[in-house]
């Protein structure tokens, strides 16, 4: 296949540089963002630590939603009204 096939959707060339362009400023500010961390005393472990619980974290609290969720639908109430009884914050 020519390249131009390639690209997703009939997206030109031109709006594929602009995406590109904006992840490499993204992964710069994210550089960035980790050597001012790493320059206030956190190591790479730790950080690497941080997002592996955060990430079991949502996981969990995914999970802990979709139970909400059917419990909802099977008692024909909202989500938001389940709330109270379980002593959860809507912000949770």
């Amino acid at each position: 296949p020519s390249p131009k096939s390639l690209l997703p959707n009939g997206a030109s060339k031109e709006a594929l540089r602009c995406e590109i362009e904006e992840l490499k400023q993204k992964d710069l500010a994210l550089d960035q963002e980790i050597a001012q961390l790493l320059s206030e005393g956190y190591s790479l472990e730790e950080l690497d630590k941080h997002i592996s619980l955060l990430h079991e974290y949502n996981e969990i609290k995914d999970a802990g939603q979709m139970l909400l969720g059917k419990l909802a639908v099977i008692r024909g109430v909202t989500t938001k009204q389940l709330y109270p009884e379980y002593d959860l914050e809507l912000s949770d």
